[in-house]
């Protein structure tokens, strides 16, 4: 049983979970909780290892089996260690280090996600959430938008991490694998058409913008038009992690009436 704060595997945990610089140069991230843990066993992810405490339950314990029969270290830690680890107000006894898998992109893809300058966690693990469910086949992440594998963000995605491919790149590759799919690029904005009357059949890629700001310059320059979601009274925006669900599962109602 680790007993030690200074272990190396505590520090490891502390380090990947504070930033994204520590993240990208272990190529690793931290996952918390049973229902992390199980998505990722079921998308077959690649674990360096496990931790637990006392706590666990019994649907939790069942999964360190399946683990230590795919030959993943695991190992037991205290309760205090456990808490002092946690970003969680009631810690389920579980945390694993994860390493980082791209999952493959189809070669023309027909709807994109773009979260342009997304910076709260929650928002932008919403919008991960609901990519998944909508089909998106594959989520770009420009500069400017938060880390999306922050704990924070995978609590909020729930699972999407290991569903849908995502990738952090530069507006130019952006640009370019949207212009070899084809895509129409459709830039959430208040003033635009209004969702119900805009074809969202064609292949497309969405761009939502930040609450505060808006999408980015680069975006608005790349996008071929502009979308809105109507709204009644005086309400004047929904928040993006909304906003962007609403836009997704319209295009998955227009694709399925055609």
């Amino acid at each position: 049983m680790i007993t030690s704060p200074q272990n190396p595997k505590l520090k490891l945990i502390r380090a990947l979970m504070g930033r994204a610089k520590e993240r990208r140069e272990a190529n690793a991230f931290v996952v918390e909780g049973v229902r992390l843990v199980e998505e990722a066993v079921n998308s077959d992810w690649r674990f360096r290892f496990v931790l637990y405490d006392e706590s666990l339950n019994e649907r939790g314990k069942s999964q360190l089996e399946g683990l230590r029969r795919r030959g993943v270290e695991v190992e037991e830690i205290s309760e205090s260690l456990m808490k002092s680890l946690s970003e969680t107000e009631t810690p389920q006894g579980l945390i694993a280090v994860l390493e980082f898998t791209q999952l493959p992109i189809t070669t023309y893809p027909d709807f994109i996600l773009i979260p342009d300058q997304i910076r709260d966690p929650g928002n932008l693990g919403t919008l991960l959430r609901s990519a998944a469910a909508t089909g998106v086949q594959a989520v770009l992440i420009p500069p400017e938008t938060t880390d999306v594998f922050a704990p924070k963000v995978l609590r909020a995605g729930m699972g999407a991490h290991f569903r849908v491919p995502i990738r952090e790149m530069s507006w130019e590759a952006i640009e370019e694998i949207c212009r070899l799919a084809g895509l129409q690029i459709l830039v959430a904005d208040m003033d635009g058409p209004p969702c119900w009357h805009t074809d969202l059949r064609k292949p497309l890629a969405l761009v939502i913008g930040s609450e505060a700001e808006g999408a980015s310059d680069e975006a608005r320059e790349l996008a071929s038009g502009r979308i809105s979601i109507p709204m009644a009274g005086n309400v004047e925006s929904l928040n993006a992690g909304v906003a962007g669900s609403v836009l997704m599962f319209e295009v998955v109602r227009q694709r399925s009436n055609v």
